[in-house]
């Protein structure tokens, strides 16, 4: 499946998708050291973001996420591209400052966790799990 989006950060990356139907906070919802998700009662707790396609509908949080986001981006743990519904101005900085691939004004629903995806400037393969 193709599906496109608008580039918030222009790149290319691959991987596999992890996806959460609830925003995503950096400052304090994701382990900045190991990119586990350890923000408590969220769908991904337990879970790590690193070297995944990380989907979610928006950002929340403290404008210190983007540089927690950058953070993880220079430690190795960082996604290895965003895909949101609506990007937001927390994360879209994060991901430009830590040169992450995102793009955003996906359909969400249509990628699942376990999806291959790999993502081009503005277009999004979605390959099945």
């Amino acid at each position: 499946m193709e599906l496109r989006g608008r580039v918030i950060k222009a790149g290319i990356a691959e991987g596999v998708a992890l996806v959460s139907p609830e925003p995503i906070g950096f400052l304090g919802g994701v382990d900045p050291e190991t990119g586990v998700v350890i923000e408590a009662g969220h769908p991904l707790c337990g879970q790590c973001v690193a070297g995944r396609v990380l989907v979610f509908p928006t950002g929340k949080g403290s404008t210190v996420g983007s540089y927690t986001l950058y953070r993880m981006a220079r430690r190795g743990t960082a996604p290895a591209a965003i895909i949101n519904a609506e990007s937001e101005a927390i994360v879209a900085v994060g991901a430009i400052l830590g040169d992450i691939p995102m793009v955003d004004q996906v359909d969400v629903t249509r990628i699942h966790t376990g999806d291959r995806v790999r993502i081009e400037g503005e277009r999004i393969l979605v390959l099945a799990s």
